[in-house]
């Protein structure tokens, strides 16, 4: 991991984030054009492909589930448990604020309705980590907003199976459907359906790369949620901040994969050198040595800047998935901050544990996306309806102002749509 001094801000975000690969890019639309065309065949074709093991049918069976309970302990389960009651009590909380409500204005009723999607397509990770933390933070807004049908996807370990946590999650959660599948071929077959798999409404969850880029091409033909991947933490720390906490976290979000992106933004240079101190000692013995060391030389840096306030223009600029703040005020930086998928108040605040039993979601935006949003929640799941009424007294008093925007817009028979009901 990398000491960098920042000079000008602006080139400086344009150079760092890591890009995308374009023949990357490639390989992923040639295999959504294929299972669009050729359906649960080239699904199975991909899956062997990348590594999966195909046994027996794509759907996994009730008798799969039942078993995996035997799979599991019992602590895991409590564990899946609490999650999903701390996540529900979040999620509950906003969804009772989704109140229908009526406008009225010179005889034109408007009235809001908020109603849930009909299908979704979740997907959980799989491949070198398991993820049932990430089915529990997409089904569960989905369920309490009401979708009608719930589609898990992830991808078949070296045996043919998933991970036995996630399918008991899965049935914990009430999931209707799950498939073994993965990757961009996940992405098509919820996208466009395949003799065993009923396209959805809208397709939701984390992934890497290949994921992400599928969900952004198939983005024209279904609904997603956002780009959830790969993994991001931006720290931001002081003079007080603890070297060896922060290393700690650097570690625990790079060992999603060598794509994660991962930094630190402080004035001080005793801190910047202190936390590369530190990750070189604990890099020598920890599990998954291998993935996080590439993660964090590939495209891991800590930024040496020259004041607070630079310090902010550049995390508003970066806006990562995540944002610890580590920092004697934190909430005086806190309040500065708008682009961040998940802000992360003081040192006992790490965002591994907002991964899982915070009541926060994990799901959250990648690749700038920030700017713009945050994280998955019950509002994803449903749709803002309108209806609106209108009487013949409300078209007369707005009758001489539709035909002055008619007019000057050069659409005249919208006019007359609305004289003709004055005759």
């Amino acid at each position: 991991m990398k000491i960098i001094t920042v000079g000008d801000i602006d080139k400086f975000t344009e150079l760092i984030p890591p890009k995308p690969s374009k023949k990357n890019k490639k390989i992923i639309e040639s295999i959504i054009a294929d299972v669009k065309k050729n359906g649960d065949s080239a699904v199975i074709k991909y899956e062997k492909k990348f590594g999966g093991v195909i046994k027996g049918s794509l759907k996994v069976s009730k008798r799969e589930i039942k078993d995996s309970y035997s799979k599991v302990t019992k602590e895991q389960i409590n564990a899946i448990k609490i999650a999903k009651k701390r996540l529900t009590k979040t999620e509950l909380a906003v969804k009772n604020k989704l109140k229908d409500f009526v406008i009225k204005t010179d005889g034109v009723i408007i009235k809001k309705l908020f109603f849930p999607l009909s299908s979704v397509g979740c997907y959980v990770p799989g491949g070198s980590a398991r993820y049932p933390s990430s089915l529990v933070m997409s089904v569960v807004p989905a369920k309490i907003a009401g979708v009608k049908r719930i589609v898990v996807v992830s991808p078949p370990n070296k045996q043919g199976t998933i991970d036995p946590l996630t399918l008991v999650t899965a049935d914990i959660c009430g999931v209707d459907e799950i498939y073994k599948i993965g990757g961009a071929q996940a992405i098509a077959a919820l996208s466009y359906g395949t003799n065993s798999i009923m396209l959805v409404d809208k397709i939701v969850g984390p992934g890497n790369v290949f994921v992400s880029t599928a969900k952004s091409l198939v983005s024209e033909d279904v609904s997603i949620d956002m780009i959830a991947g790969p993994t991001e933490l931006g720290i931001i720390a002081d003079s007080t901040a603890n070297p060896e906490l922060i290393s700690s976290d650097l570690i625990s979000q790079a060992e999603h994969s060598v794509d994660t992106f991962c930094f630190v933004l402080t004035t001080s240079e005793k801190v910047a050198k202190n936390i590369i101190k530190s990750l070189k000692q604990k890099i020598r013995n920890i599990k998954r040595k291998e993935i996080v060391q590439k993660s964090l030389e590939k495209n891991g840096f800590v930024a040496v800047c020259k004041s607070e306030n630079e310090i902010i223009q550049l995390a508003n600029k970066l806006a990562p998935e995540h944002l610890e703040i580590i920092t004697k005020k934190p909430k005086s930086f806190a309040s500065k901050i708008r682009t961040a998928g998940l802000v992360l108040l003081g040192e006992n605040t790490p965002s591994a544990a907002s991964d899982y039993l915070l009541g926060s979601n994990h799901i959250l935006p990648t690749n700038g996306f920030g700017k713009v949003r945050g994280s998955l929640s019950v509002l994803d799941f449903m749709k803002l309806g309108t209806e609106v009424e209108s009487s013949k007294l409300a078209l007369r008093k707005i009758s001489k102002y539709m035909n002055a925007l008619c007019s000057s817009e050069g659409l005249p028979n919208h006019y007359e749509a609305v004289r003709s009901r004055l005759k």
